[in-house]
């Protein structure tokens, strides 16, 4: 259903705060893979490129092969966020946001089924961490593609904070700057942490349960927006 005329001016802050929600749940899928799955990100993928320069120079403990794949099924998703999401605007682009984030929250699913059968057998860890390491990668990939296509000021990735506390940092009043947008970055901070602390609690009760919660919570952050 579209908003009615007075009601516009609202959807940027509908917007905003769906997309923190989003950061949270950035949050949750890197404890999942961090803490469930060993030395792994499948949110952020600095700690990717890290770990490969780590593993280059023989330190032990790190899945090559884990964080190759994560980066490929990443870059997979930004690739298919970015052609499908091309010149979308207006109306489109909430339809497409929530096309998106319906496909978000399938893989998140999907990954939590998988996440499933490492909870219940230690001998699947192997088969089955792959499957998980690559949906949540996947959906990561697709959903920063998107958020980057939204360009919400302050608001241009949730996945990764370096941009995020580069531009509080740089624009704080006592620094000259007018850091018009502090009141998001702060936002986009604490809902990482947050998201980073509750996927760490819910991992007690296993993988599964921090996926579907998470997916749960895309759906939730988007569909606010995506119907208004």
């Amino acid at each position: 259903m579209s908003a009615p005329p007075g009601s516009r001016a609202a959807l940027p802050d509908r917007l905003s705060m769906g997309l923190l929600v989003l950061t949270a749940v950035s949050g949750i899928v890197d404890a999942v893979s961090f803490l469930g799955l060993g030395h792994i990100f499948t949110a952020n993928m600095t700690g990717n490129v890290a770990f490969l320069a780590f593993a280059a120079v023989g330190v032990p403990g790190i899945s090559v092969a884990s964080s190759i794949i994560s980066l490929a099924a990443f870059l997979s998703g930004a690739v298919l966020g970015g052609y499908f999401g091309r010149g979308v605007a207006g109306p489109f682009r909430r339809r497409w946001l929530l096309l998106c984030a319906t496909c978000e929250a399938a893989l998140l699913v999907a990954a939590a089924i998988a996440g499933i059968a490492i909870d219940g057998d230690s001998t699947a860890l192997v088969d089955r961490q792959y499957a998980v390491i690559v949906l949540t990668a996947l959906a990561m990939g697709l959903r920063n593609a998107t958020v980057q296509q939204l360009a919400v000021p302050g608001l241009t990735t949730t996945t990764v904070l370096t941009t995020t506390m580069t531009g509080l940092a740089a624009d704080f009043a006592l620094a000259g700057g007018s850091n018009p947008h502090m009141r998001r970055r702060l936002g986009s901070i604490v809902s990482l942490f947050v998201g980073a602390a509750i996927g760490a609690v819910l991992l007690r009760f296993g993988l599964s349960v921090p996926l579907i919660v998470g997916a749960v919570c895309v759906v939730f952050a988007t569909v606010g927006y995506a119907d208004a």
